[in-house]
């Protein structure tokens, strides 16, 4: 073999490696987005970690099945007679707990409140993570459960993290759910993605991550460009939105919050919690967070 050939296959041979590589490293991040970490509650940054009763709110364990067939399981705290119900819908890879620093304030308020693990967290059913895409026909689920098992005729939504952009989705496709409160979601999953990449892993958008979407996509059977609730929130309007985000908030940017409130119709408002971090809004200031949800819930809902 004289020595262009020889190039030449040493050169297939990187090349081949390289795509190798290349190959693994989107399969891998691909994985990651389909299975978050071990999730731990902590009083820190949940406050409340046991069941309804720790708050000496009464509840019944309840489970749903959402249109693709998964178990959906979570708590169910009645007020009474009240015909109004607020859902809470957890960040990624959490669990139901998250909501309950505000059950109290809400459960005294006249409100029953329905509190679930997604698919794929908790006692729900395994699956994987969506970042929102089927994670949206859970909450259309508790809404069923709500109208059709418990009579709720003004039904509300509170979401954090990925939990308030899956809430954009739900209430953008599912009209029942009259007034939402979304804190610190995501503006567009690809951006958010992105974003992280950069932040824990030090890579580039280009060229790897339209690489990962894709794969992310075709494992998922999910549509990335449809994980955009900054589009979404738009046609919400003229129900109305509460967006909620920390400017110091270092898992999912502030940006995201301006961008999602500038695309949202009116009526809408806007907290822009200083020096708040990722969903913290409840521990940074309580008597504001309790008291500007409980006035938003009596004023639409």
């Amino acid at each position: 073999m004289n020595g262009t050939g020889r190039s030449l296959k040493i050169g297939l041979v990187l090349l081949a490696v390289v795509a190798l590589l290349f190959s693994g490293a989107a399969w891998y991040f691909s994985s990651v987005l389909m299975h978050p970490g071990p999730f731990e509650c902590t009083k820190e940054h949940f406050v409340y970690c046991g069941d309804p009763l720790e708050q000496g709110i009464p509840f019944e364990k309840i489970e749903f099945q959402s249109p693709d067939g998964l178990i959906i399981r979570g708590w169910y705290m009645p007020a009474g007679k009240s015909t109004k119900a607020v859902v809470f819908a957890h960040g990624r890879g959490a669990n139901r707990n998250e909501g309950m620093r505000f059950a109290g304030s809400l459960h005294d308020a006249g409100y029953a409140l329905l509190t679930f693990d997604f698919r794929h967290c908790g006692e729900s059913a395994k699956s994987f993570n969506s970042m929102g895409f089927h994670e949206k026909k859970d909450v259309i689920a508790a809404v069923d459960f709500l109208e059709n098992k418990k009579g709720m005729k003004g039904i509300g939504l509170m979401g954090w993290s990925q939990g308030a952009s899956t809430g954009i989705l739900a209430m953008a496709e599912d009209k029942r759910i009259k007034a939402g409160i979304f804190e610190g979601g995501f503006a567009n999953a690809a951006d958010v993605i992105a974003e992280g990449a950069a932040r824990d892993f030090g890579l580039p958008r280009l060229p790897l991550l339209p690489v990962v979407l894709w794969l992310y996509g075709v494992r998922g059977k999910l549509d990335t460009d449809a994980m955009n609730p900054e589009k979404a929130i738009g046609t919400i309007a003229p129900r109305p939105v509460y967006i909620i985000h920390g400017d110091a908030d270092t898992m999912v940017y502030y940006s995201h919050g301006e961008r999602i409130y500038k695309a949202a119709g009116q009526p809408k408002q806007m907290w822009t919690v200083k020096g708040g971090p990722h969903v913290e809004c409840w521990q940074m200031d309580r008597k504001r967070a309790e008291g500007s949800v409980k006035e938003f819930f009596k004023k639409y809902l």
